[in-house]
């Protein structure tokens, strides 16, 4: 765990991947791909969660293109290390966390984003109702749980503090913890941390439980804004350029869906998604559901959310000035959501006929 101030400065180090291992990807056949390219594609879900591919495959938005579940992750920087690295053919993650993974000279390109802050999609940093803690100086000394490092939620944490006028030795003291999601409400409860790093259902299952407050959420922080963006390797967008449109496509789509469909349908389909792919999770959570967060039409990339992070970082010294350009970072090639295109009509399911 990052105890010290040196070790802090090791921000996002999961991603130090080496331009040869990046180099080795493949595509989803193991092999390189002809022009048909493939048509299945290989990702890490989240528990109890209905991730945007899943939910446009789900709604017939991915036409032929199939999805192929190898696992879960709770880290977007180790989400998009494996799509990096071909273990995947896409993987999700914090816009700070794209930017160091392309500073490291991994050839990827940012297609579509996928999450962020909203006034119903937000992450909040909780403590007890009963907390002595009011302010960033209060933390010093103090342990944070989320549920990854280097990334979404530990950038947050050190711009509250920077703004709340702590020194980098100061901001040193504060202890940033990984814990699983699932398990981070209770390990505030147990009092095992001093503040516990909340989002989406997750979040409001908590406040309905009740006696805890927010610190401050990263919506308060910086406004709306898209934080994270799904990558793919400039290989497998060159090897697979349909799949890729299909996928992106299909992507925005959906999250145009989520908007416009009333929240008890969208609970719905979610709660089907969840239990037709049997894997032994909680339904409950979703109903606490309200939005992906994602601030432009169909997840378009402006460039504006990439670079904020490429600001913030160089500030930081970790990476070096003028040393990746936003332009090279991202890529709306890909989807063809949002430019006036016709959506399909979803493909029908249990959750869409059960109304609700």
């Amino acid at each position: 765990m990052a105890t010290t101030a040196s070790n802090r400065r090791q921000f996002l180090s999961l991603l130090g991947l080496s331009a040869v291992a990046v180099s080795c990807g493949t595509t989803a056949t193991g092999a390189p791909a002809g022009e048909s390219g493939t048509r299945t594609l290989r990702y890490q879900g989240w528990a109890g969660q209905v991730i945007l591919p899943e939910l446009a495959e789900d709604l017939g938005y991915l036409e032929d293109v199939k999805l192929e579940w190898v696992g879960n992750t709770i880290s977007g920087p180790q989400d998009i290390q494996s799509a990096a690295t071909g273990q995947t053919d896409f993987g999700g993650a914090f816009n700070g966390a794209v930017v160091k993974l392309a500073a490291n000279n991994a050839p990827v390109k940012a297609v579509i984003s996928y999450y962020g802050a909203d006034r119903y999609a937000y992450n909040g940093f909780y403590v007890l109702e009963d907390s002595p803690i009011r302010s960033a100086r209060d933390l010093i000394g103090k342990k944070v749980g989320m549920n990854t490092l280097g990334a979404h939620s530990e950038a947050m944490l050190d711009i509250y503090l920077q703004r709340g006028g702590l020194s980098r030795a100061q901001i040193g003291k504060v202890e940033p913890l990984v814990v699983p999601p699932v398990s981070t409400e209770q390990t505030l409860r147990q009092k095992q941390i001093d503040v516990a790093v909340l989002g989406g259902i997750l979040r409001d299952k908590a406040l309905a439980t009740g006696g805890i407050r927010p610190l401050f959420t990263d919506h308060r922080l910086l406004g709306s804004f898209s934080a994270g963006t799904y990558v793919m390797t400039e290989r497998f967008l060159r090897q697979n350029p349909g799949t890729a449109r299909t996928f992106v496509t299909g992507v925005g789509r959906a999250i145009e869906w989520s908007r416009s469909t009333p929240r008890e349908e969208v609970i719905a389909r979610m709660t089907d998604i969840v239990t037709k792919r049997g894997r032994n999770e909680d339904t409950a959570p979703l109903r606490y559901w309200r939005s992906y967060g994602v601030a432009e039409t169909a997840g378009r990339i402006t460039g504006e959310e990439l670079q904020l992070w490429i600001d913030w970082l160089a500030r930081r010294g970790d990476i070096r000035k003028g040393q990746v350009r936003s332009s090279d970072l991202y890529t709306n090639e890909y989807n063809a959501a949002g430019r006036g295109d016709a959506a399909p009509s979803p493909a029908s399911s249990s959750a869409s006929k059960s109304g609700s």
